[in-house]
């Protein structure tokens, strides 16, 4: 059934926001105009042409209501405006989110599913978003088209979106004038308010911590800029409604009285199902109960039924793999006969692995990404009797992932498509990348909901843990000493060939080309001696100091050299945990330096009171090597006092976007920092490097200072990265060192691995004793941290490098993790005796 009998005409004010094409700003202006409504004290509801899951979580946090899809492929043409209704139950408005352009729709069904469907089968009216940044008057003619193209799609307005400048969009909107639409508002170029991608689309709303805050600008945005007055009188010009709403009571029967549980998958990793498909569930009574595989150890109690619905698990990989007791209770539960549905993501999670990276196992097929996109409307045939239907029982539905699983199929398959066997199917469970909505298919919501009223627990099956022990795992109770290494042991040891590289702190992108440019060049003035007062100008204007508040050195160590030599320090004292060549260049110079450490139980912070008023040198690192803690300009501030040099090692300092917390641009008496160009710039090879002070410290450095130490080349890089082409490139690199260092972050914290919140392109973690030597042996360089004073060997230096080669090395953690606590519970059991 569709609905229930027919009722008096329902009254809905309703607009469908489409777009000439895909990437004109649908999903960014329907957002922000459902989040601009409700913020102006409108209920909103919020839907969705087509089968996308991601811009429904982004309506969801806008409305605060459930995001539901429009879609006459999976639900069928006569559901949706039932459904729409459904959707809209009591609120003041809905909007309707379009999918591609206006009329696109299935291949070869001539618009069928497209926006213009929807729009004419709800009688919706339609505002086109149109991106005008490479055009002006042309829209006009762009719009006309639209309009004409179609007389049944009511378009009522439009609304402009990246205009270049006012004087632009005026253009646009006289050209405009000629069609008769209104223009209801003009957005300017704002990248700020676009959701980022992934490599499905956009990035589910659930997986960005800034979601809510981006919502908020964007909903300030619209409501300045849109004239939200018209919009609504447009909306309220929508006709009314006869169809009577879609109820899932009329649509599936309860099988008994008791309310057993469905587990069903949510969490980051598993974000993506149809709102209907828990509201039929429950009509079929059937207590739908969230968990988060990331997180949760064990099961819902009373489970007896599972759904594990779509997302991302190959990017939550590794905590997922990390959560060994809640993979073995899956296994255990599907295993016993608990009724199991699993579309793509679930499918994934349930083979052996992803991308190597071991999942729960139930399945004997692997999966790996794939370049290729699947992404198409699906007609599927069940081909025996399965827990979904009986063999022949036809399905719509659609497929969107891009990975591959091997075996394709087992030999009962789920379903045939396009006369292929795919998917894993028996009477108690089924796996298939096929997404459906069970509105348009309320027959399987009934045969799942009647496996679950019928499953009977085997508690003897139930009762088994299956635990995987490496044998070569190494106790983490058993200390491992560390090497004899001490402070002059540095990242570059540690990264031999045939290792991934996570040791090494430089950035993982070659020079820019200018840069490159500019070294080549330098070759022709070696045939002369440096000289470095071009240099030292282009820093101090870098920085606005006087040239004499500049001297260039061989990169960072030779200052921490001629500081140590520049006098007869009585009391120096060095901040740890930090770089280690400071205490090296202090000892040679015939100083015993003093350590302040930082306590790791506030992060590794400063406290300026810990250093004795009569230390005359303090030298600190900011950010600091090998924390990443990004220390306040008023701490270090704090330092300061009459007759003491207080030195800022600011060697990462360009990775840090702003440079925020920089003493460089202050001039501050008895300061000096240090700065080197080879981490961001990617150039170790040419040591480049300066001193910005005051002149007279400056001087005493100089005195000490080797003629010709800074080379042609060192030099032509320091005038080079001073430019304001370098500053540009800079601010490129930090925000993709931003964006890379959340990828390790958050796979970290997956993984339950406790790390320093980190400001630099590097991450101190506590991965516990014995794993720097697990990971060399699987392959991996990171820096071992036990020859920093104040750490152990229980932590360890990773390097920020790209989203893949990171996720790597959180495959290997996550295998590491894994038999670490397997042994661990091995080890219990034969002191205890089992």
């Amino acid at each position: 059934m569709v609905g229930t009998e027919r009722s008096a005409p329902a009254s809905l004010p309703r607009l469908v926001i489409a777009a000439p094409a895909s990437g004109h700003g649908k999903t960014t202006v329907a957002t922000g105009l459902m989040a601009a409504l409700s913020r102006a004290g409108h209920r909103v509801s919020g839907h969705k042409v087509g089968p996308d899951y991601i811009d429904p979580g982004y309506h969801a946090l806008a409305t605060g209501m459930p995001g539901r899809n429009l879609d006459p492929h999976l639900v069928g043409e006569q559901r949706l405006v039932p459904l729409l209704l459904h959707g809209a139950r009591d609120v003041d408005l809905a909007i309707i989110e379009g999918v591609m352009g206006l009329y696109d729709g299935q291949i070869g069904g001539e618009g069928f599913a497209s926006t213009a469907h929807v729009a004419t089968v709800t009688r919706t009216p339609v505002v086109l978003v149109v991106d005008i940044s490479h055009a002006s008057r042309s829209i006009a003619a762009l719009v006309q088209g639209m309009v004409a193209f179609d007389p049944s799609v009511r378009i009522v307005g439009v609304i402009l979106n990246k205009a270049g400048s006012a004087r632009h969009a005026g253009e646009v909107v006289s050209a405009l004038e000629s069609t008769g639409l209104p223009v209801l508002g003009v957005l300017q170029r704002d990248d700020g308010i676009v959701a980022p991608s992934r490599h499905l689309g956009l990035v589910p709303a659930d997986e960005r911590d800034d979601a809510a805050h981006a919502l908020d600008r964007l909903a300030a945005q619209i409501a300045e800029r849109i004239d939200l007055v018209e919009l609504l009188a447009l909306a309220h010009s929508a006709p009314a409604l006869d169809d009577a709403p879609w109820d899932p009571t009329t649509e599936v029967t309860a099988a008994s009285d008791r309310l057993p549980v469905v587990a069903m998958a949510g969490g980051r990793a598993f974000t993506f199902r149809y709102a209907e498909t828990e509201e039929l569930l429950r009509a079929a009574g059937c207590d739908v109960v969230t968990f988060d595989p990331l997180l949760d150890h064990a099961l819902p109690a009373g489970t007896a039924g599972l759904y594990l619905g779509g997302g991302f698990p190959e990017v939550h990989a590794a905590g997922l793999a990390a959560n060994e007791l809640l993979r073995a209770a899956l296994g255990d539960a599907i295993a016993a006969g608990v009724p199991t549905v699993a579309e793509c993501a679930g499918l994934l999670y349930l083979c052996r692995s992803v991308d190597g990276v071991p999942m729960v196992g139930t399945l004997e097929a692997d999966a790996i990404m794939s370049p290729r996109l699947t992404l198409s409307y699906r007609t599927a045939v069940a081909p025996v009797d399965h827990l979904l239907g009986v063999a022949g029982t036809r399905v719509t539905g659609h497929e969107f992932h891009r990975t591959t699983v091997a075996p394709a199929a087992s030999a009962d398959a789920g379903w045939i498509i396009e006369g292929e066997h795919v998917g894993f199917a028996s009477p108690t469970m089924h796996a298939s990348y096929l997404h459906t909505h069970w509105a348009g298919h309320p027959h399987m919501a009934q045969n799942f909901a009647d496996a679950v009223h019928a499953y009977q627990p085997d508690t003897t099956r139930l009762s088994g843990q299956r635990v995987r022990i490496a044998e070569t795992y190494q106790d983490p109770e058993e200390h491992v000493a560390p090497q004899e290494a001490g402070l002059r042991f540095h990242g570059d040891q540690e990264s031999l060939e045939g290792l991934a590289d996570f040791a090494v702190n430089t950035h993982d992108e070659t020079p820019p080309a200018w840069l490159t440019d500019a070294l080549r060049a330098s070759l022709d003035g070696i045939g002369t001696y440096p000289r470095p007062g071009e240099a030292e100008a282009a820093i101090a204007r870098r920085h606005g100091r006087p040239a004499a508040g500049v001297l260039a050195t061989a990169g960072a160590t030779e200052a921490f050299t001629l500081i140590a030599r520049a006098r007869d320090w009585r009391r120096p004292f060095v901040v740890h945990p930090q770089f280690t060549e400071p205490d090296v260049a202090l000892a040679a110079a015939g100083h015993s330096p003093e350590h302040l450490h930082c306590d790791p139980a506030t992060g590794f912070a400063l406290d300026p009171t810990l250093v004795p008023d009569d230390a005359d040198l303090v030298m600190i690192g900011n950010p600091t090597n090998p924390t990443s803690v990004l220390h306040t300009e008023q701490s270090l501030r704090r330092l300061m006092r009459p007759g003491r040099v207080v030195v800022v090692d600011e060697a990462f300092m360009d990775s840090v976007p702003g440079e925020r917390h920089s003493l460089a641009g202050t001039p501050l008496p008895g300061v000096l920092v240090v700065r080197s160009l080879t981490k961001l710039w990617s150039i170790p090879g040419v040591r480049a490097g300066y001193v910005l002070g005051p002149p007279d410290l400056l001087a005493e450095l100089r005195a000490h200072q080797a003629p010709w130490s800074v080379s042609t080349t060192a030099a032509s890089a320091m005038v080079a990265t001073a430019s304001e082409q370098a500053l540009a490139e800079a601010a490129r690199r930090t925000t993709r060192i931003a964006q890379h260092r959340a990828v390790l972050t958050g796979g970290l914290t997956e993984l339950g691995i406790a790390f320093v919140e980190p400001a630099a392109p590097f991450v101190l973690a506590k991965v516990g004793r014995g794993t720097h030597a697990r990971l060399r042996d699987a392959g991996y360089a990171v820096r071992r941290a036990d020859t920093f004073p104040g750490l152990d060997d229980s932590w360890v230096r990773i390097a920020v490098r790209r989203p893949a080669t990171t996720r790597s090395l959180l495959a290997a953690l996550t295998v590491d993790r894994t038999t670490a606590a397997a042994s661990a519970e091995h080890r219990t059991a034969e002191r205890v005796g089992i």
